[in-house]
């Protein structure tokens, strides 16, 4: 959130949590030592010792892969709490979040993956998901607008490009999703898909980022914020 080194350490031990305790070893054939220190001092481990690694095991998860699945939806902005350990802080108004109070932050995808093949160099990188929950529904015609999720589509979707020019061996992208779902705890609260679904009825509603997202896969080009979401036929 800042750059104090308080702040820049919560960071630090949020990325050794949420990012590089699943990459290290993927990538490396071990645990990050300062996350592990991290969780003997907050008491999850007696120490430096890993009981749950077996002879063995390390080797077999550093397998080399295909490729690598990333899903992304949002950064995360930290500061360091009273204990020294992050944070989280929200940096934009609540308009502007996503129905799961998510900041839309394109950018973040781009230096993902960058940072992704700087450090650890997979042979390919897959974004296997990337969506934005919102809830807009049939209008009186039985149309969906949902211009603020084709935003979110072409933001990422030209961060990705940025990627690819820098040299990232990005293989493919995949939103989350073609359909309305069941999202965990929300239930069926929370619409990411490209088709509004009446969970009742089970029809299925394409809607405007259906058909955006049709003309994208079928020209390999993403059309600027000028241009308007083509002739309605079903994708």
């Amino acid at each position: 959130a800042t750059p104090t080194e308080a702040d820049r350490d919560a960071a630090r031990q949020a990325d050794g949590m949420l990012n590089r305790w699943y990459l290290d070893p993927l990538f490396r054939g071990r645990y990050p030592e300062d996350a592990v220190a991290d969780r003997a001092r907050q008491g999850h481990l007696d120490g430096p010792q890993l009981p749950f690694v077996k002879p063995g095991d390390l080797a077999e998860i550093a397998t080399p892969l295909d490729f690598l699945g990333v899903n992304y939806y949002s950064r995360a902005v930290v500061r360091a709490g009273d204990d020294g350990q992050p944070v989280g802080v929200q940096v934009v108004p609540t308009g502007q979040l996503t129905d799961m109070g998510w900041e839309v932050h394109p950018q973040g995808l781009h230096d993902l993956l960058v940072r992704l093949h700087r450090d650890y160099a997979p042979a390919k990188i897959f974004i296997t998901e990337n969506g934005a929950a919102y809830a807009d529904g049939p209008d009186a015609t039985g149309q969906v607008h949902d211009a603020r999720r084709i935003e979110f589509l072409r933001g990422h979707l030209q961060a990705a490009q940025r990627a690819l020019g820098d040299g990232v061996p990005l293989g493919g992208y995949f939103t989350w999703s073609l359909l309305d779902n069941f999202e965990w705890a929300h239930g069926y609260t929370r619409r990411f898909g490209l088709y509004w679904v009446d969970f009742v009825t089970q029809q299925r509603i394409p809607k405007d980022s259906a058909f955006w997202y049709r003309d994208v896969v079928a020209s390999g080009v993403v059309d600027d914020a000028t241009l308007e979401p083509s002739a309605r036929r079903s994708p």
